[in-house]
């Protein structure tokens, strides 16, 4: 009698869902209130919550979805709600697959249920009210689970809530709104995750608290990847096997809803050290064929039908390459012999069984010189380990059946360094390479290289996100993402102020991995750099920990893990560089600090020991190992076996003083030189510092006995005991007409210096950026005018670069791709103009991606960017940075230069102009000196 009421009210209020349906992509913040509003569904009050509702015929991945939102909702209200398989009287949520759940079919059969957004989708669902209940109905398994997450996320659940402890938000209120929430399912059809990489960090720490790689670790990846509507899996296999060492993790992934596959290298679900385990003879398919179809086959015999993508193919021993050169009839043997084995396990034809031909590393070489596979198979294309894809799809080609993947990375063990420690993936640059991926059809399949999963926390978020759905993902979406990620783990309060942490770290970090700084990195003499890079740093250090003084206590451990830490550990490996690079220096000019730096050097190496003690104690403890990655004292691509302090110098230090000074711009320094050239003062340089130094233990004295009269001194005599900053100003009305020469002398005991100081005054009306010291650094965004070039933030090493808006050659063109700067040049360049790009590869494969410039009114030139530069890839990965350089010749005066979008895949950081003779040595950018005028 109930149910047949209950239907009879369905009929009446589908009549109104039906009409007032909203077919959208998911909105959190819009699906959950903590107060009711406009007919919303009591999800729980402060005396009752809503019971789940899941059919006993629906999917073990359903119900175990279920049973976590019902431990959620406690975790949120305090209040458990009952998981039961019968509908009741009282208001109810009612979870449920399409096709396999008897409540669903019945209220989609009888009206009472719109599924017309969602039904026969891949992984779809709508969250809707349908009477006085709520329903959560999925097009198949996985869109069911995904609807119960999203709505475990909005109730306040981070899909992180126990991989880096972030607090679930408490309301004992929770109300769902009466609008028809739907998700019409996923672009990217399998996205996912691989394991990889996992010693030392994730291995000690799974031996400590699991024993194994066993299912109980594996059902805590299985959950957090089907929270962040991931799907895919590729399990850890350093020495791991996923289905030999513990045959419950297949169970239990087929039971959650993951799909599971085995890396690049290796074929037929077998795990690469299955091989060691069991095989006999050689891992070579010319002399060992019976064996390695028998291995292969008990792969296949073992997958049974739980959900799998196969690789096929082969790979030498070891992640490295079958043969020397390309074997391609060899190779399309194996993948035949392969293809029969699936058909004759399974009984079905091998088209049947999802595969994947992983292009990696020296695989490509056999597709590009002509090797292809059956037109099911996925073609799983891949970066160059480093986030630059190697090769798309041609747009223009016919479509295959199994269509083409991506597989990224966010951590690598190989050249030119392995990176493994921390987090340094820019999401505006996983987002500029893979929607390139996505326009040019690379759709079916986007996997990751995680590593250890932490501390990769956040650009997994974004990598998942984002892969669910391209198309409606915009440059403002990518804006946004750090401030949103940000509240879903921390509230709203501070929300703005972590973003801007997280963001200003990732430019940071990504500047050049940690494993890759040494002390030569940064120039403690031109530009400033190294000071930069340490006030950079020493500022975010100090808005990160005033934050974490200012949330609540439940916050600190999510805090520390995702924010504080990286901040805390990358600010302290820069001052051990750059510490280590002033004791070089200082000890070659005989200043009498140079052994207070080694001491520096000392206590920032003991330091760093102590933050990753620091992280290993949160929580009991229960992070341990997860920092055991070494990083510092690397000698070449390979990890050190342990930290190794970086060389520092002792000098014997005497007890006379003697005077010594440096100036930024040149190596040369007094007493060694007894003339020294100050840089140029101008409108926008009016003070320049100097540093004096002691030799000695006696503290020394020092006067200056001739300055210009249009400059002055803030310290014209004093003393000096170890060092200090001397500053010369311009003084406003007392200033030359036209550029002028001059010299200062200073006078100390041991002689006097000699300085040669010049002004070179700009016009008031010299428009854009400006020379210096016969350099013009200009930052991509300071453009006078902009046509068709998208604004990527978090990107590159400035933290803002450009690309074509257009993402084909045939569609760009200068009139609707040009990027326009103003510059003055105070006195003629003769030497290079070089463009600074990220690193994009020839992904069309066409001999180099192409952009144009013009100064003036001179010819257009064509640059390639794979040929017009003097780095390698080796250099540019390193660097992330490639340089394009030509020849420049300019008079002093006003000048524009245009950039023309040729190809897509150019990413624009800075344009460096500089004079043939300035060559000094530096890693970023000069600051640049920008006065645009409209």
């Amino acid at each position: 009698m109930f149910l047949k009421s209950f239907k009879l009210k369905l009929q009446t209020l589908a009549l109104l869902l039906a009409i007032g349906t909203i077919t959208t992509n998911f909105a959190q913040e819009q699906l959950v209130s903590t107060a009711p509003v406009n007919d919303s569904f009591t999800l729980s009050d402060s005396e009752t919550i809503a019971n789940l509702i899941v059919d006993a015929a629906d999917y073990d991945g359903v119900h175990i979805a279920a049973k976590n939102l019902q431990l959620d909702l406690e975790r949120v209200t305090g209040k458990k709600p009952e998981v039961l398989n019968k509908l009741s009287a009282k208001p109810q949520l009612i979870i449920g697959t399409l096709g396999r759940s008897s409540f669903m079919d019945s209220l989609a059969q009888t009206g009472n249920l719109n599924v017309s957004a969602i039904e026969n989708k891949w992984e779809a669902f709508s969250i809707q009210q349908v009477g006085d209940n709520l329903v959560i109905a999925g097009s198949d398994k996985r869109g069911t689970i995904y609807g119960i997450y999203t709505l475990s996320e909005a109730i306040g659940v981070s899909p992180w809530y126990w991989w880096a402890d972030v607090p679930v938000k408490k309301s004992e209120e929770l109300y769902v709104n009466s609008k028809v929430y739907t998700n019409p399912g996923s672009k990217v059809q399998y996205r996912g995750i691989f394991i990889n990489d996992e010693a030392p960090a994730l291995s000690g720490w799974v031996g400590e608290n699991f024993g194994s790689f066993n299912h109980e670790f594996y059902e805590h990846v299985f959950e957090l990847i089907l929270r962040l509507k991931g799907n895919y899996l590729w399990p850890a296999m350093w020495g791991r096997a996923f289905y030999d060492d513990d045959p419950e993790n297949a169970v239990q992934a087929e039971k959650y809803g993951v799909v599971i596959g085995t890396s690049h290298h290796e074929p037929l679900m077998r795990a690469h050290v299955e091989w060691d385990r069991y095989g006999k003879g050689d891992w070579n398919y010319a002399t060992n064929p019976k064996v390695l179809k028998d291995f292969w086959k008990a792969g296949i015999e073992r997958m049974g039908d739980n959900e799998s993508i196969v690789t096929v193919g082969m790979r030498g021993d070891g992640d490295e390459p079958m043969t020397q050169g390309t074997a391609i009839e060899l190779l399309e043997g194996i993948v035949k012999d392969q293809r029969e084995i699936i058909a004759n396990v399974t009984g079905e034809p091998a088209s049947k069984t999802p595969q994947i031909w992983a292009l990696y590393k020296e695989v490509q070489d056999y597709y590009d010189q002509g090797m292809r596979v059956p037109d099911d198979v996925t073609l799983l294309l891949a970066d160059d380990n480093w986030g630059n894809i190697r090769k798309l799809p041609n747009p223009d080609d016919a479509e295959r059946a199994g269509g083409y993947g991506i597989y990224y990375h966010f951590d690598y063990v190989g050249g030119p360094r392995n990176y493994k420690w921390l987090n340094t993936n820019q999401i505006g640059r996983v987002y500029e390479q893979m929607s390139l991926a996505y326009d040019y059809n690379a759709r079916k399949i986007w996997i990751v290289n995680v590593g250890d999963i932490k501390p990769m926390e956040y650009p997994v978020s974004f990598f998942l996100d984002y892969a669910w759905n391209p198309e409606t993902f915009s440059i403002d979406d990518l804006k946004n993402y750090p401030e949103n990620w940000a509240a879903a783990q921390f509230g709203t309060t501070y929300a703005s102020e972590i973003a801007d942490l997280i963001q200003t770290y990732s430019t940071l970090a990504s500047r050049r991995k940690p494993e890759l700084l040494s002390a030569k990195t940064f120039s403690l003499i031109h530009f400033n750099e190294a000071e930069r890079i340490l006030q950079e740093y020493n500022a975010l250090e100090q808005k990160a920990k005033k934050i974490q003084e200012q949330l609540d206590n439940s916050y600190q451990s999510a805090y520390y893990q995702l924010v504080l830490f990286p901040i805390e550990a990358m600010a302290n490996l820069n001052r051990l560089y750059i510490a280590t690079a002033k004791n070089h220096l200082y000890a070659e000019q005989e200043r009498n600090t140079a052994n207070i730096y080694a001491d520096s050097v000392a206590y920032f190496f003991e330091k760093d020991k102590k933050l990753t003690n620091a992280y290993h104690s949160l929580n009991d403890s229960k992070w341990n190992h997860f920092m055991d990655q070494t990083h510092i004292g690397y000698t070449y691509w390979q990890e050190p076996r342990q930290n190794v302090i970086p060389e520092t110098r002792q000098i014997q230090i005497p007890q006379e003083g003697n005077l010594g000074i440096a100036i930024p711009g040149t190596d040369a320094y007094f007493p060694k030189d007894q003339v020294l050239n100050v840089l140029p003062f101008d409108q926008a340089h009016q003070t320049q510092q100097l540093t004096l130094f002691n030799t000695g233990k006696e503290a020394v004295d020092y006067k200056i006995k001739k300055l210009p009269k249009w400059l002055k001194a803030d310290q014209k005599k004093g003393e000096v005991e170890s060092e200090k900053q001397l500053s010369l100003s311009l003084i406003p009305g007392k200033l030359p007409a036209s550029s002028q020469e001059d010299i200062i002398s200073i006078q100390s005991d041991n002689g006097t210096a000699t300085l040669q100081v010049s002004y070179n005054p700009y016009p008031a009306d010299a428009k854009g950026t400006v020379s210096y010291a016969g350099m013009i650094s200009i930052p991509a965004t300071d453009f006078a005018k902009n046509t068709g070039w998208e604004q990527i933030p978090d990107l590159g090493r400035q933290d803002v670069a450009l690309r074509p808006e257009i993402k084909f050659s045939k569609d760009i063109t200068p009139q609707n791709t040009t990027l326009t700067y103003e510059l003055y040049a105070n006195e003629t360049i003769d030497g290079s103009i070089t463009f600074n790009l990220s690193p994009t590869l020839d992904f069309k494969n066409q001999g180099g991606l192409q952009f144009q410039y013009q100064i003036d009114d001179e010819p257009v030139q064509t640059l390639n960017i794979h040929k017009d530069t003097p780095d390698n890839w080796n250099s540019s990965v390193a660097n992330n940075a490639t340089r394009v350089v030509a020849p420049v010749s300019i008079k002093a005066g006003q000048h524009t230069l245009k950039i023309y979008g040729v190809d897509p895949g150019i990413v624009l950081q800075n344009i460096i102009l500089k004079a043939e003779e300035n060559n000094q040595p530096f890693y970023l950018a000069p600051v640049t000196i920008a006065r645009l005028k409209d």
